[in-house]
């Protein structure tokens, strides 16, 4: 697999921005004094598809070649890179197929469904429904898109870092969720060019820990996937996003549910934005390592907001 560059990000924000506006980069007040240092909040909940992924997905299949389009796409999600391969393939008008694991969030699959993919369920977990999903690609000569394991993708999403640093070229701490790693592995790719100082950290949930345990391994494992925050629940670390991790990524920390819970209430109450757990992972993160950079001036990847009033009421129950 070819790594993604600096270069392959810049080309990337060309190719999506006749299709996605830059994102809100802002700044609360009673978020900075939770933190007790100067907060940026990079809003990716305000996506067409309420999340970070369909920058990704609009730069790969925009570089489909003509067979790949005729042949149709395939891939496995627990939701949001389900969408942006959905919304992507609606305007590029290539066949789509996402297969999601039984009991998938139900806002993210009626959304993609509603974009116009077919949605395949299979299996328990999200590991489950990828390896079916390369399953039917090899049967049925779809082209295959992985979730990690992608350039175009990785080169995709790290345009979000872009932004920041062009609105906030000044920011020196950045923090962001990991699930597959593509997020983090862009980010990192885009702030290390831009300023090797600024640094970039990623959270998981301790629910399910395998890329948080391959990154401090240097290898890839597998572990237990139990989390409430479907956006950061790998069972199996990918290679394309850790060996840009291994080589980039400053520190990256764990957070029980728990905290992350609080923080889905924290985010509401000081930046009056719904976040998804996922996408509440950086603030759960940003309070426990508070000592460690106060001073410092800090964005936060709000990655997602696509939670369910089921979840959200029982996210903001009393303990």
């Amino acid at each position: 697999m070819v790594l993604p560059t600096f270069n392959d990000v810049v080309a990337a924000r060309e190719r999506i921005s006749r299709y996605l506006q830059p994102t809100a980069l802002n700044r609360y007040p009673a978020l900075d004094e939770l933190i007790g240092t100067e907060t940026w909040v990079k809003h990716e909940n305000n996506q067409p598809v309420c999340a970070f992924k369909v920058r990704g997905g609009i730069n790969l299949l925009s570089q489909l070649t003509d067979d790949e389009r005729r042949r149709g796409v395939i891939t496995a999600s627990t939701g949001n890179h389900g969408q942006s391969i959905a919304y992507a393939a609606r305007i590029f008008g290539v066949r789509a197929i996402v297969c999601v694991p039984e009991g998938a969030n139900p806002v993210k699959v009626r959304s993609i469904r509603g974009l116009g993919a077919e949605i395949v369920t299979h299996g328990v977990d999200f590991d489950e429904a990828r390896e079916h999903a390369a399953q039917l690609a090899e049967e049925h000569g779809y082209r295959y898109i992985h979730s990690g394991n992608e350039p175009y993708l990785i080169a995709g999403v790290g345009t979000q870092a872009l932004e920041i640093l062009e609105r906030q070229p000044d920011i020196e701490v950045i923090i962001v969720p990991i699930g597959g790693g593509s997020g983090a592995a862009g980010t990192c790719i885009v702030a290390k060019t831009i300023n090797p100082k600024i640094q970039v950290i990623g959270v998981q949930s301790a629910e399910a820990p395998a890329a948080y345990k391959s990154w401090k391994a240097r290898r890839l494992l597998e572990d237990r996937m139990g989390t409430i925050a479907e956006g950061l629940a790998t069972r199996t670390a990918f290679e394309l996003p850790q060996r840009i991790l291994w080589e980039m990524l400053d520190d990256f920390v764990l957070v029980p549910d728990d905290e992350i819970r609080t923080a889905v209430r924290l985010m509401i109450e000081t930046t009056r934005n719904l976040a998804e757990p996922a996408g509440a992972a950086p603030l759960a993160a940003a309070i426990r390592l508070k000592d460690r950079f106060k001073g410092k001036r800090m964005a936060l990847i709000l990655s997602g907001s696509n939670v369910t009033p089921a979840q959200l009421r029982e996210l903001l129950a009393p303990p």
